[in-house]
């Protein structure tokens, strides 16, 4: 299914039609067919979770950096077993997501021999909805933990100078009886790719989301890029960055501070770490189905609350039925970037 729809907001195009899209448009800027369809097979991943700003809207940003070789589009990861229980996957400074599938591949036998088995990604990019990621190991029966760090944009609680990235958290746990909960979330009050969607769009973001260059409350998308991000909870989110900060430093990781953007094709590779853990529940005991079962449902039957995860479903649901929305303004950046056949 391909529809046409108002030229102001773009085209719809099924969800096959949306992932070759993607392939091409990253092959077009020089990516290889591999890396091209892991990373399509990523953002068409994100925008059936309902997660768009991590959907088709970074194309632009990764077209341009594979043009530039700020992410290296031939780039091909490996990996080394480190330890019984741990491998390093070297993303070799390209996209992420093929390292990433790299680790998931492997962490499901060694989690069953070993326990518990961690994966660490480094000389890495974007790891997108990362949700999405420890949701296949969940769906192999394994409780998965995810943590990536990313670019400065965010200023310690009573600090101004940006120390950490919006540096996601992701959970994901088996259910019996159901889809896996999958808990994802940002160390900011929303994730940075709201206001790159935001400042594509020429929309504006929310008060308390973002505060200028100069420290200042802003509503522009783009002044709130060029500023610093808010962190959820005060004090607490930058706790919660802190953890993630100091393991994406063991998986090799540079630091936040050190790391370029990940929205433009300027500077060198960000070289950002992204750590994975996969724990087989078996080893624990018996019981541990019951008592998850049991949390989901004091959860679901409550009215008005949510599992976190659930919404996926429905976004899912949505995409498959409707398809996939393509905006005219990203039409227009890629027509811009790879001549005016991008499409």
């Amino acid at each position: 299914m391909t529809a046409a729809t108002p030229a102001a907001s773009g085209r719809l195009l099924s969800v096959d039609a949306a992932r070759a899209f993607a392939i091409d448009t990253l092959a077009r800027a020089g990516t290889a067919p591999a890396a091209a369809a892991s990373t399509a097979e990523a953002l068409i991943g994100a925008e059936l979770a309902g997660l768009k700003s991590h959907g088709l809207v970074r194309l632009e940003s990764y077209a341009a950096q594979v043009l530039t070789g700020k992410v290296d589009g031939q780039a091909l990861p490996v990996c080394r077993e480190a330890a019984p229980a741990v491998i390093t996957v070297d993303a070799a400074t390209g996209f992420s997501y093929p390292a990433i599938d790299m680790a998931v591949a492997r962490l499901p036998g060694l989690a069953r021999t070993e326990g518990v088995a961690a994966a660490g990604i480094r000389r890495a990019h974007h790891a997108g909805a990362i949700g999405i990621h420890v949701e296949r190991l969940a769906n192999e029966g394994l409780v998965a933990l995810m943590v990536a760090n990313a670019p400065a944009c965010i200023a310690p609680f009573g600090g101004s100078k940006a120390v950490f990235g919006t540096n996601p958290i992701a959970i994901a746990c088996p259910r019996p009886d159901g889809a896996p909960i999958v808990v994802d979330l940002s160390v900011a009050k929303v994730a940075r790719g709201n206001i790159l969607a935001a400042a594509q769009r020429g929309e504006p973001i929310p008060e308390g989301w973002a505060v200028d260059a100069d420290g200042r409350p802003t509503t522009d998308a783009r002044a709130a890029l060029a500023g610093t991000m808010l962190p959820a909870g005060d004090a607490k989110g930058t706790a919660l960055a802190l953890l993630v900060e100091i393991l994406c430093a063991l998986a090799g990781g540079r630091l936040a501070t050190d790391q370029s953007s990940l929205f433009d094709g300027e500077g060198p590779a960000p070289e950002i770490g992204h750590l994975m853990l996969a724990i087989d529940p078996a080893p624990f005991g018996t019981g541990f189905a019951e008592r998850i079962a049991a949390l989901a449902a004091s959860i679901e039957t409550q009215p008005g609350a949510r599992l976190p995860g659930s919404r996926r479903r429905t976004a899912r649901e949505t995409a498959l039925r409707d398809g996939i929305l393509v905006p005219a303004t990203l039409d227009q950046a890629l027509a811009r970037l790879l001549g005016s056949d991008a499409r």
